[in-house]
């Protein structure tokens, strides 16, 4: 037993050290200044990033990250760091976004590129492996999850709802080598399936026949008009008919208004258009299902999950208004270590929360102060106007 036990911690070791973390970035300083690479790419302004905890954090250092500072820009920042690739093994992609000016119009989403990044001129064009993280505008809320696969961009089939709050959200993108995927946000999964299912990466499994057709026979009326029923007799009446209530005007002169006719009302014996009733159909097949064959061009492919080489890490986006904190950005294979940041930063949630509130209920005092004061400002100014008022003076009879 006690060898069983040994050897089961070993494997536990072994799978430790066979787990990477590419690249981590918590922002502690301003050395990301000299490491982060703004775009120059023409024809367009570009924003800057400060370094900011924002106005409300659970710790003004530790909680500091990447923001916009200014509004109506267009945003392109990059980071490159040692390549890798995923062959064989979990990718996952995990940042921080926190939206503390209440985005009406904006991304908070990160590009993933390859070492062929033109960092001083990465543009919206730019060629990239995986696009992902929320976008907001305004009633579109959504998490984009978007692949390149053999040169094209591939969107996410489902729509997955991000936050829309003011305070921090964890996005992690969790990619296996079983072609499967995760969406998690603030370590909840909000997503998952598979790559294949889920995007247009390949062709069709099968499609239709060319060579089926539907049967010249095949009816697919459930009912049909009864070629017994008749209609009666006495069906057709006139929708509508003189008020038999109506009487020519005194004052009606036929040589100058013409002759009078009664006003038009409907008529309550009108039953409207007569149709046969409808019974069902004795040869009704059904909806008529076109057969489906094997597609000659579908090949399935094991490798779509797999990124020959990720390099770097891209803030590629446009807000209306600025004030986005981006932190915590983190690149692995080790789906724990990802769970692990997830729930350390849960604190940070709590530590907003609780400061925001602080400053609302501040705000809110401060309201409560002024408008008796504002009150008596105008009573003040009623009474000025009062005894400012002209007296009249009246002669004395």
């Amino acid at each position: 037993m006690k060898s069983l036990v040994l050897a089961f911690v070993s494997f536990l070791a072994i799978s430790t050290i066979n787990c990477e973390v590419y690249h981590e970035e918590t922002f502690p300083d301003d050395t990301w200044e000299s490491e982060w690479v703004y775009s120059e790419h023409s024809g367009k302004e570009f924003g800057k990033f400060k370094l900011s905890s924002g106005k409300f954090y659970n710790d003004p250092e530790a909680d500091k990250g990447l923001q916009t500072s200014e509004d109506a820009r267009f945003y392109a920042l990059s980071r490159k760091f040692k390549p890798f690739s995923n062959e064989g093994k979990p990718l996952v992609v995990q940042f921080s976004v926190k939206h503390e000016q209440d985005i009406d119009c904006g991304g908070g989403y990160v590009k993933i590129f390859d070492c062929k990044l033109d960092q001083k001129d990465m543009h919206g064009e730019s060629p990239y492996e995986i696009m992902f993280g929320p976008d907001i505008c305004g009633p579109t809320k959504k998490v984009h999850v978007i692949f390149s696969y053999k040169g094209k961009n591939h969107l996410i089939k489902k729509e997955i709802r991000c936050k829309d709050d003011v305070y921090t959200h964890l996005y992690t993108l969790v990619v296996k080598p079983d072609n499967t995927y995760e969406v998690l946000i603030d370590n909840e999964k909000v997503e998952s399936g598979e790559l294949e299912a889920d995007w247009d990466f390949l062709p069709p499994r099968k499609i239709q026949d060319p060579e089926a057709k539907k049967p010249s026979d095949w009816d697919e009326r459930p009912t049909i008009a009864d070629p017994e029923d008749t209609k009666p007799e006495d069906w057709e009446k006139p929708e509508h008919l003189p008020d038999p209530d109506a009487t020519k005007p005194e004052d009606w002169d036929d040589e100058m208004d013409g002759e009078w006719e009664a006003p038009m009302i409907d008529n309550p014996e009108y039953k409207g258009a007569w149709a046969p009733k409808q019974i069902d159909n004795p040869a009704y097949k059904g909806p008529w299902v076109h057969p489906e064959i094997e597609n000659p061009e579908y090949s399935p492919d094991a490798t779509i999950y797999k990124r020959d080489e990720i390099c770097a890490v891209g803030l590629d986006l446009w807000q209306v208004k600025s004030g986005t904190i981006f932190d915590n950005f983190l690149f692995t294979d080790d789906i724990e270590v990802a769970k692990e940041r997830g729930e350390a930063l849960k604190k940070t949630l709590e530590g907003e929360k609780k400061m925001k509130g602080e400053q609302d209920e501040a705000e809110r005092e401060k309201e409560k102060k002024e408008k008796p004061e504002e009150d008596e400002d105008d009573e003040d100014l009623d009474d000025e106007a009062e005894e400012a008022a002209p007296v009249e003076e009246h002669d004395e009879l």
